[in-house]
């Protein structure tokens, strides 16, 4: 199957305008802390996604990093497959991804997730719901409230989930906003012990067509569930964040940066120096210039709230 390669932004502006962040969107998730973006992936670019990650998965089951029917998550994957790198700067959802968090972002986590037909889990009544807001200790140690959001995942469904028992994921819509108490003894990983065995009457599973992308703010209190279905449920999770936070993952991205142009560097975490983490110059965030060159010099549609 041959490779997709994209332009970049900087040589296809037109590829990303159409797709800015409406303010219908951006209270949808402010309030509700969740955004679904319908046929994100074209036809095209999820069969090459199946591809990669059934090549990956095969790989991990034949090195025993995975076992058969068993669930299975890999992180350092951005350089396996052309398409994988495309999905950084995805003309149907990075516009989404600026429009909220603004322009000094980069991808700070991403992972790719498999889970096989009655891959072993919890059943329901069992303790099979884990809630959680994701980064660790970062519910525990930011003494504010609400807590802030930071980041936002980008979860691309490649297979159906369009009815529920397919491993979907579930939410609470609008609990990004509430700061259920986490245990503050938390240390070796994410704080899930707000487990139940049952779902509460404010959660939703997510059901979406493949090809759905789904954002959510890292504070949103979410699960996994069971896969009932005959179906492998197959999903990428792109994380951004802030580039003053730190990688949550291994990421080996520096040797793909040849490949990438400027403002796609910047995605991948490149910087002139640390302050400018912090106190950007133009080169650190080229993603700024993009946005004032092609929507004017208060583009606020495309920088996000805090930045209008």
């Amino acid at each position: 199957m041959k490779e997709l390669l994209t332009m970049g932004m900087e040589a296809s502006p037109e590829k990303y305008l159409p797709h800015l962040i409406t303010e219908e969107e951006r209270t949808h998730f402010e309030e509700n802390g969740y955004l679904y973006i319908p046929n994100a992936l074209s036809t095209e670019m999820r069969e090459q996604l199946i591809h990669t990650v059934d090549t990956s998965y095969n790989k991990a089951l034949a090195t025993g990093r995975a076992k058969p029917d068993s669930q299975w998550g890999w992180s350092d994957f951005l350089g396996a497959d052309a398409a994988l790198l495309n999905l950084v700067d995805l003309p149907t959802t990075l516009p989404k991804v600026w429009g909220i968090l603004g322009w000094n972002i980069y991808l700070y986590h991403a992972h790719m997730h498999v889970k096989p037909p009655a891959a072993p889990d919890a059943e329901e009544g069992e303790g099979w719901l884990e809630w959680h807001q994701d980064s660790g200790r970062v519910n525990i140690e930011m003494e504010t409230h609400p807590r802030p959001r930071l980041s936002l995942k980008v979860g691309y469904f490649l297979t159906d989930v369009s009815e529920p028992g397919r491993g979907n994921f579930y939410i609470r819509p609008g609990s990004h906003l509430s700061d259920m108490s986490v245990p503050e003894s938390e240390i070796s990983r994410d704080p899930r012990e707000a487990t139940a065995d049952d779902v509460p009457d404010d959660a939703m599973p997510v059901c979406v067509e493949p090809g759905t992308a789904v954002l959510f703010d890292r504070r949103l209190w979410h699960s996994r569930s069971p896969n009932n279905s005959e179906m492998t449920r197959k999903a990428l999770f792109y994380g951004y964040g802030y580039r003053w936070i730190r990688p949550k993952d291994e990421m080996t991205v520096e040797p793909l940066y040849d490949r990438c142009d400027a403002i796609r560097r910047q995605l991948l975490g490149a910087a002139t120096r640390n302050n400018g983490r912090y106190v950007p110059a133009e080169e650190d965030v080229p993603l700024r210039g993009w946005l004032i060159e092609n929507l004017g010099d208060d583009p606020t549609l495309a920088m996000g709230p805090r930045h209008a």
